[in-house]
């Protein structure tokens, strides 16, 4: 078993992409309409590239549905579970707490609503705008909020009381509350079609993915990860404390800034895709720091594996549990990280007697 152990912890990216590239292949395959090696033939055929000009014959209906649908939605629940693996591994750093995640810390909340303002308050507005415009307008109202909470979040907790867990936590059930104060207020606003949009902010969900959605968020995170490479041995000198930071020559403050800005950006580029999805930030890296402890420099790639694996994993069961119907996905993030939120709790109690 220690063997066994050894050799996992020797390469534990290989291991985690075998392990995701296996996932995905299997989640391919499941789902209200069964994929096979027919649908994946006539792709060429379905995309203009076949070379054989008979017109006569008609793409399988399961080819449609591969590339439409399937694979779309599989690639952004991908990216998103890594982004927010991402975030949360650098929300735990940031605050130097394990139990800190952009959700439970009021981040997500806060994306939602100003996405949840966005549609209700200025739908009027949104209406006059152009269509490539609106693409754009409620990911950047997500991150703005996110961002607002990130900041006041920063802010709050060293006021109130430096270093403390106990402060951390409760300034982001304030911010948890307060964020759904306003949703709840938007949601009594709301008509019929902005409370259908609403519900998919509150519950969480990829079914709208599409590829343009792909490739955005594909280039955001691919741009956010290739920064963030240069900031691994700061991250590593934050977490002895901000004294022994600055002694090692971090600039402390601009760090912060830099972190605050991408947690919010990732995270609130999230919310708006997909929604509200919680714990998948908490899970992942802290399941990274017990199987190879708490470095940055492999802490934060690899707690992007995790992120993906995991909400690859709650969509798949998401969309198959109840064919024809679909479960919200935030149902089951809940579900699985509300008990080990609890765990995690009782481990940090313990430890800190």
């Amino acid at each position: 078993m220690s063997r066994l152990r050894i050799a996992l912890g020797a390469q534990p990216g290989w291991w985690l992409v075998t392990a995701l590239v296996l996932l995905f292949g299997l989640a391919v395959q499941i789902g209200a309409m069964p994929i096979g090696v027919a649908d994946w033939l006539a792709l060429p055929k379905l995309l203009g590239l076949s070379a054989s000009g008979d017109s006569a014959q008609v793409p399988a209906a399961g080819s449609h549905v591969l590339f439409n649908l399937r694979l779309p939605r599989l690639l952004l629940a991908v990216l998103v579970g890594a982004s927010l693996g991402l975030s949360g591994a650098l929300t735990q750093g940031l605050f130097r707490n394990p139990l800190a995640e952009p959700g439970l810390l009021g981040v997500s909340a806060g994306a939602a609503c100003a996405a949840a303002i966005t549609i209700v308050l200025l739908g009027e507005v949104t209406a006059l705008m152009a269509a490539s415009a609106r693409v754009w307008l409620l990911p950047f109202a997500a991150f703005i909020g996110a961002l607002t909470v990130c900041v006041a979040l920063d802010r709050m907790a060293r006021w109130l009381a430096p270093g403390s867990i106990s402060a951390l936590l409760l300034t982001g059930i304030a911010m948890n509350a307060l964020a759904g104060a306003l949703i709840g207020l938007c949601t009594y606003l709301a008509d019929d079609e902005q409370l259908r949009s609403l519900s998919f902010w509150t519950l969480g969900s990829l079914a709208g993915a599409q590829w343009l959605w792909v490739g955005l968020f594909a280039a955001l995170l691919a741009l956010g990860y290739f920064r963030l490479t240069r900031l691994k041995q700061s991250l590593n000198a934050l977490a002895l404390g901000d004294t022994a930071a600055r002694q090692v020559g971090v600039d402390v403050h601009d760090l912060r800034k830099q972190i605050i800005v991408w947690v919010a950006l990732l995270a609130g580029m999230a919310v708006a895709f997909c929604g509200m999805i919680s714990f998948v930030g908490l899970i992942a890296p802290h399941l990274v720091r017990l199987w190879i402890g708490p470095d940055q420099r492999r802490m934060l790639p690899l707690a992007m594996l995790v992120g993906a694996m995991l909400l690859l994993v709650a969509d798949t069961f998401a969309r198959s549990v109840a064919v024809p119907a679909e479960i919200p996905v935030g149902i089951f993030t809940a579900l699985v990280g509300g008990p080990f939120f609890l765990l995690l709790v009782r481990q940090t109690r313990a430890q800190t007697r």
